[in-house]
């Protein structure tokens, strides 16, 4: 028997240190708080008063963000933030986690769209700070996604077109850094396109609000595939790829028209064989691609398929149809809202008090964006999923000390990621605090 064998058979478990941190990493998200001065917002915009738990909304909901960012999913891991000196490493008062649940039912629609308004003025914080996309071309995908819930006796929840139970919020993403950027909570049977219109108005309003000055495009699904949308995106000059429903009548017709010496032929896998076109349709541009498989395979599917879109963007067609379907990539965003933020399912038995969740692990999604993106974590340019950051810089043990009075942390010796975590606490602490 090794002696490290020896070790774990004999060795004691005590949990008795006051100065042990679990996750000693939140003193960088703590940071990009404070400069964010997210705390006073919150507690400025949400008003809860007069109703129970309703005191103080900006401690308690950042305690439910910073549990979500170290891997909670449920409203009982907001006491992993009372454990040894953990509350040493926050800006905030951490609240218990029977006191967050009183605190979520506390809110109803009119409240969240309070807290609606603390995400957009975030996002302008830490646009302004330097992760905004400032006058350049930006793209926002939007989608909808099904969070779900366990049990019956949950308000508003039910079974969609995916079979599982649970909501049906609609989500808009920035493409080149994953930030959910607007988030709305609907009820599960919500039809996709549900509120569409009023969706991008206001997600329009926001970005530009938060300094997007440059062109603006926003790509969906053919869920999305409404006039009325289509018009409104038109009106407030935003461009668009939306994908429509290729069986439709009229859509089939059309693409009938297309010549075949029209087609262009694009790279697609040696099994298939994949091409595009454009044509004319209502005024617009509707770009095809058709795919069809080949060899032994082929004589089960021996017809095209065809996969269309509209769109007011010019161009080559090879190249606009691979712009549009770069849409995919938000499923990796929402994943990672998901997965990362705590956004996997929703836990109250109430409709608002599942909205003010959703809305928290969009804003702890974001701050681990705005991690990567003002603290100098990696290439810029390069999506960092959250659960990377977690493992690699908020999840270090340390111990919290104090010599000659000064408070600091010991971490791990030859922890793999220790010059990443000191610069981006050092450009994290550089940045300037958002005016109160």
């Amino acid at each position: 028997m090794s002696s490290s064998s020896h070790v774990i058979e004999r060795a004691e478990a005590t949990f008795d240190d006051e100065n042990l941190i679990a996750n000693a990493g939140l003193a960088l998200a703590g940071v990009l708080v404070l400069r964010l001065g997210l705390e006073r917002l919150i507690n400025d915009t949400v008003k809860l008063t007069g109703r129970v738990g309703g005191a103080l909304p900006g401690r308690k909901l950042l305690t439910l963000v910073h549990t979500l960012m170290v891997g909670g999913t449920h409203i009982a891991h907001a006491d992993l933030l009372r454990a040894g000196a953990t509350t040493d490493v926050l800006p905030h008062r951490v609240m218990a986690s029977s006191t967050i649940g009183t605190f979520l039912r506390a809110f109803t629609f009119g409240h969240l769209r309070q807290l609606d308004v603390v995400l957009g003025e975030a996002l302008r914080r830490a646009w302004a700070m330097g992760a905004g996309p400032g006058d350049e071309v930006v793209v926002f995908d939007i989608d909808s996604t099904i969070t779900e819930v366990h049990g019956y006796q949950k308000q508003g929840a039910s079974f969609g077109y995916t079979k599982v139970r649970g909501y049906h919020p609609l989500l808009a993403t920035r493409a080149d850094t994953g930030e959910v950027v607007h988030a709305r909570q609907r009820k599960g049977a919500a039809n996709t396109g549900r509120g569409a219109k009023r969706f991008v108005e206001e997600l329009i309003a926001r970005v530009r609000r938060a300094g997007a000055t440059g062109k603006i495009i926003v790509r969906a699904d053919a869920g999305f595939w409404a006039n009325k949308t289509i018009l409104t995106l038109e009106r407030l000059g935003v461009g668009y790829t939306i994908a429509v429903h290729s069986g439709h009548k009229a859509i089939r017709t059309v693409i009938a028209t297309i010549d075949e010496d029209a087609w262009v032929d694009i790279v697609y896998p040696d099994s298939g064989r994949a091409q595009v076109a454009d044509v004319d349709y209502k005024g617009r541009r509707l770009v095809v691609r058709r795919t069809r498989i080949l060899g032994r395979q082929a004589q089960l599917f021996d017809t095209w398929r065809h996969h269309a879109f509209l769109t007011d963007q010019t161009g080559d067609v090879v190249e606009v149809d691979a712009f549009h379907r770069a849409h995919a990539t938000v499923e990796l965003a929402i994943k990672d809202l998901k997965a990362g933020a705590g956004a996997v399912h929703m836990p109250s038995g109430h409709f608002c008090a599942n909205g003010a969740w959703l809305a928290a692990a969009v804003l702890a999604h974001n701050l681990f964006r705005w991690l990567h993106l003002l603290g100098g974590i990696g290439d810029r340019n390069r999506l960092v999923v959250a659960r990377t950051i977690l493992a690699r810089l908020l999840a270090i043990p340390a111990r919290l000390v104090r010599p000659a009075g000064r408070p600091t942390l010991r971490m791990p010796a030859r922890w793999p990621w220790a010059t990443t975590f000191t610069t981006a606490l050092d450009s994290l602490r550089a940045l300037p605090t958002a005016p109160l």
